[in-house]
């Protein structure tokens, strides 16, 4: 079992910044790909960035490319979203998610553990 607990949403102005951390429970977390995905009101949820087990391995939506960055630390147990030049599509929540596997995919249902989500919200 993996649990994974969300912080840093909140309320920023447009180009701003905000950092998302992810903190995971278990001692297998750096054998998981994390990502994170987001969901808009109304919308189906989507991939925004993931990370393979090594860290070295990242893929990132075309809607975030150069403005986000996905980052773990397996010390940590936590996988970070740094979130630069903000727009106000980005409003969303948040979701990390856990994959029992070495690499990350794009496709929600690939992932086995889901985190309870963070508001983002951007004001324009």
């Amino acid at each position: 079992q993996v649990q994974l607990v969300e912080s840093g949403g909140g309320l920023v102005q447009a180009g701003g910044s905000l950092r998302l951390s992810c903190a995971a429970s278990g001692r297998t977390f750096s054998s998981y790909a994390m990502a994170w995905f987001r969901q808009a009101p109304g919308k189906e949820r989507e991939f925004v960035a993931g990370i393979a087990w090594s860290g070295i391995i990242t893929v990132h939506a075309d809607s975030v490319k150069g403005r986000f960055t996905i980052s773990r630390d397996n010390a940590k147990n936590t996988v970070y979203l740094q979130m630069n030049g903000l727009k106000p599509e980005d409003t969303a929540v948040y979701y990390c998610a856990a994959r029992g596997s070495s690499w990350p995919t794009k496709t929600r249902y690939d992932y086995d553990y889901w985190g309870q989500g963070t508001q983002v919200t951007v004001s324009s």
